[in-house]
């Protein structure tokens, strides 16, 4: 028999697994997610996140409690008689008595191959620090952050050209046939869950605006996986002739020089050993765009540099 589930989660990131669980006969009994918040042209009306908005498309009741710590809040959570809870990005803490409520346990999908990058920005964190892989993995819940026991994993390389945003556009739909999978075997009740090691434990903190700042003295394989951990946001950025510049997207080139350095014209920057090639970026205040199409607009000038 289908699981009747509650299903939580915020981001787009978390969307294809909702739409699975619906395709595969799962019942949702709700869906909570994040308020709306302020957004729009002139930021007054309130925007719905995406996983709210796939929610009322499909008619599942949608819930956006401020707190789950209320006794309030656990006995609606409990009304609902779920088997089990799904939990993809939500950005909420769940109290010991919520991870309790459903009979079968939550569930949470965790964009990393745990125990490595716990927290909140792994996929950011796995590009920046230069892994070779990253992956989805389902785990029971438990009120530590991310050290639940593990049940299912799926693996992907993480290569040069990849940026945050090209990562979480595989792991997203690989996640959700990853939950399909895990809440299968739930059903059937033959789910097998493995403690994480404690060997391995990392912790993937939250983006901050003051690491965006590129440091060219880094060597150019540094250089590359940081602007593309943080790309598209917040994006990481330099100045260029005083006027800042995010880089979205860049590829390891040959060359030497002075850190900072733009080396000929075609947007080619000297690191502290190496160099990169820039392929697309973003002025303050404008759209971003190719390398090429900066050029043409922005002639570079001799002995530019990056700073």
């Amino acid at each position: 028999m289908p699981l009747r589930l509650i299903f939580m989660g915020t981001p787009d990131f978390s969307v294809p697994t909702l739409l699975e669980l619906v395709a595969h006969g799962h019942e949702i009994a709700a869906v909570y997610t994040r308020a709306p918040k302020p957004g729009g042209r002139r930021g007054l009306q309130l925007q719905p996140t995406p996983v709210e908005e796939a929610a009322r498309k499909l008619g599942i009741p949608v819930l956006t409690p401020k707190t789950l710590k209320t006794e309030q809040a656990l006995a609606e959570f409990r009304a609902f008689e779920a088997d089990a809870a799904v939990v993809v990005a939500y950005g909420m803490i769940l109290p010991q008595a919520i991870l309790d409520a459903p009979k079968l346990g939550c569930y949470n999908l965790h964009a990393s191959l745990l125990p490595r990058w716990r927290g909140a920005a792994p996929i950011n964190r796995a590009i920046m620090a230069d892994d070779a892989e990253s992956g989805v993995m389902v785990m029971k819940m438990d009120v530590g952050l991310d050290t639940g026991d593990v049940a299912m994993a799926e693996r992907i390389a993480i290569t040069d050209n990849m940026t945050a945003l090209d990562l979480h556009d595989r792991l997203s739909p690989l996640g959700a046939d990853l939950m399909v999978r895990a809440m299968a075997a739930l059903e059937r009740g033959g789910l097998q869950l493995k403690a994480q090691s404690e060997d391995g434990v990392t912790y993937a903190a939250k983006i901050e605006k003051a690491e965006a700042r590129i440091d060219w003295t880094k060597p150019a394989r540094a250089v590359l996986r940081h602007v593309h951990g943080l790309s598209p946001f917040p994006g990481a950025w330099s100045e260029l002739d005083d006027a800042r510049v995010k880089i979205l997207r860049c590829e390891l080139a040959q060359g030497s020089g002075a850190p900072g350095d733009v080396l000929d014209d075609q947007l080619t920057v000297a690191c502290g050993d190496g160099a990169i090639r820039i392929i697309e970026l973003q002025r303050e205040g404008k759209a971003r765009m190719q390398a090429a199409d900066f050029l043409r607009g922005v002639p570079l000038k001799a002995g530019s540099k990056f700073t």
